[in-house]
């Protein structure tokens, strides 16, 4: 959990002045009480260091590694299929993902914030949104990353430690916070959000500025597909809006 009294907001400005958010779901007005971010490639623009540590660990665990010119083509590919593209066996993935983590962590200083989402995040949480962050990344880098970039806005901060385990933890955010999967929004850029968001009941919008691109993501049907972080503030689809 960030303790906001405890990072200076800095230069971050509420932008906008639509409503609050709502969803209307089974054709029931049900209020969002919570939005689920997604942390690498949603908040934080990590692709570019991410791209170069998988290369890294190319040589270190004996995969395929990712030339630059097809680094778009990989963003049409699920989760699986680009592990499979890698030559990845299944049985290694944590053991990769864990030292991805912790190449991430020796480099988390380069990373800045999506352009535009930090005078987002603001203005949801000026206007009394619950926000919180679902991640595969460890909580030490959010954690670090949060309060260098003065972003104080996030109630709760969870971590999945299995790649393809955010359906559990959106379950657990759902009873933690007391409410159900219905009134949480799930903000996520890859396709296995969108399955695991589907898996356990919640909404979700799929944004294209991250590691999947919009036609991978659109194959999947998510509730929402945004292109720019403002729209999270102007949502009025049947779905969310006022």
């Amino acid at each position: 959990m960030i303790d906001s009294s405890n990072i200076d907001q800095g230069e971050s400005k509420p932008i906008g002045d639509t409503p609050p958010l709502l969803a209307k779901n089974h054709d029931t007005r049900v209020e969002t009480k919570v939005l689920l971010f997604d942390f690498d490639g949603t908040i934080a623009d990590t692709r570019k260091i991410a791209h170069g540590i998988l290369n890294d660990m190319s040589k270190e665990f004996g995969f395929r590694a990712l030339p630059l010119d097809h680094l778009e083509n990989a963003r049409d590919m699920g989760t699986k299929e680009f592990i499979r593209h890698l030559g990845i066996s299944t049985w290694r993935v944590p053991s990769i993902a864990r030292r991805g983590l912790e190449l991430l962590h020796e480099r988390m200083e380069m990373v800045n914030p999506i352009e535009g989402i930090p005078e987002v995040l603001a203005t949801l949480h000026g206007r009394g949104h619950r926000i919180g962050i679902l991640t595969s990344n460890s909580e030490a880098n959010v954690n670090a990353f949060l309060k260098r970039h003065n972003l104080p806005y996030f109630y709760f901060v969870r971590t999945s430690s299995k790649l393809f385990g955010k359906a559990r933890e959106m379950k657990r955010v759902s009873r933690a916070e007391s409410v159900t999967p219905a009134e949480i929004l799930y903000v996520g850029d890859e396709t296995r959000d969108i399955e695991a968001a589907k898996e356990s009941g919640l909404r979700m919008a799929a944004v294209t500025w991250g590691y999947n691109s919009e036609s991978a993501l659109a194959a999947l049907n998510p509730d929402h597909l945004l292109k720019l972080p403002s729209e999270l503030l102007g949502m009025t689809s049947p779905s969310i809006g006022q």
